[in-house]
């Protein structure tokens, strides 16, 4: 994992993410033909986005998060990866995001072991909650389509 010099950096780094991870599920969702997979990536999109903002205040010293458990069905273990292409199929691209958002989830949760101060494990932890989420919408999602 990168190691960081400071809060800030880390706080950068994640952000940094965020732009990358709304950037990415946009261009997903032209590579769509299903209506209902663009909704769910430009919502991500938008999600992702938010993700930002709360960094960015938590990097101001604005807000503080609460803490929600979120589950885990476990379909992501079980699947292959996939290759971006322009013509994928709808399940395809689920396997997609789900390895996109357990990848932002670990980043986090390596982010919040790192961290010194509580406050800042804390908000860490809780974007790792959120990312894990987004990872259960393509799940859930996955586990409809594919039994």
């Amino acid at each position: 994992m990168k190691k960081f010099n400071s809060i800030k950096e880390a706080l950068d780094f994640a952000i940094s993410r965020e732009i990358e991870s709304n950037n990415f599920y946009l261009e997903l969702a032209d590579f769509v033909e299903q209506p209902e997979m663009a909704k769910v990536l430009t919502d991500l999109a938008s999600e992702e986005l938010r993700h930002k903002a709360t960094l960015e205040s938590i990097k101001a010293g604005k807000i503080n998060l609460d803490e929600q458990e979120v589950g885990n069905i476990g379909v992501i273990e079980t699947v292959k990866d996939i290759e971006i292409e322009a013509k994928m199929d709808y399940v395809d691209m689920l396997i997609i995001g789900m390895k996109k958002e357990e990848a932002s989830c670990q980043l986090y949760t390596d982010l919040a072991s790192i961290a010194l101060n509580q406050d800042v494990r804390d908000i860490f932890i809780k974007l790792a909650q959120q990312e894990a989420a987004h990872k259960l919408r393509f799940e859930l999602e996955y586990d409809l389509m594919t039994f």
